[in-house]
């Protein structure tokens, strides 16, 4: 039998109420299952395609992290952002405004089936929000960018 914790964090802005869950639990299954967040999507189970990357917004800036094999154990008082975070809402949660990142995949048809694109948003919004913190010479751009989406498969 598995052990159980009380989880608590940050999804989205909004820190959610003590969760008691199983202590082996991802965070993906925890965000689809518990807090019914299915945006961020399950590929292939071992953080290797990043179709379940969300943002952990630590102290060292945005990260892109795997949710799939984040366990909620380590994630316990985090604070994350999944696809669903990513947009400006208004008081009623109709989307107001896109980010310039979520903007430009719709603008450049950058998805084809839209499996993994919440993985590359979000990747990409954490790539930006990092090289706002800390840039990089405009010949290292290519290699950086290259280097933070190169994880993340297209499976078409």
């Amino acid at each position: 039998m598995t052990a159980l914790m009380t989880v608590t964090m940050t999804i989205n802005g909004t820190e959610t109420n003590p969760i008691e869950v199983p202590e082996d639990l991802m965070l993906l299954e925890f965000l689809q299952e518990y807090l019914n967040l299915t945006g961020t999507r399950y590929g292939c189970g071992q953080g290797v395609c990043r179709a379940c990357a969300v943002i952990h917004d630590g102290p060292r800036g945005a990260r892109a992290v795997p949710a799939c094999i984040t366990g909620v154990a380590w994630a316990n008082g985090r604070a994350f952002r999944t696809v669903e975070g990513h947009a400006e809402r208004d008081d009623e949660g109709n989307v107001t405004a896109m980010t310039p990142v979520q903007q430009a995949f719709l603008d450049h048809f950058s998805f084809q089936c839209s499996f993994c694109t919440p993985g590359f948003v979000s990747a990409a919004q954490a790539l930006v929000e990092r090289l706002e913190a800390e840039p990089v010479p405009a010949d290292q751009v290519e290699d950086v960018v290259l280097a933070a989406l190169n994880e993340n498969i297209c499976r078409c």
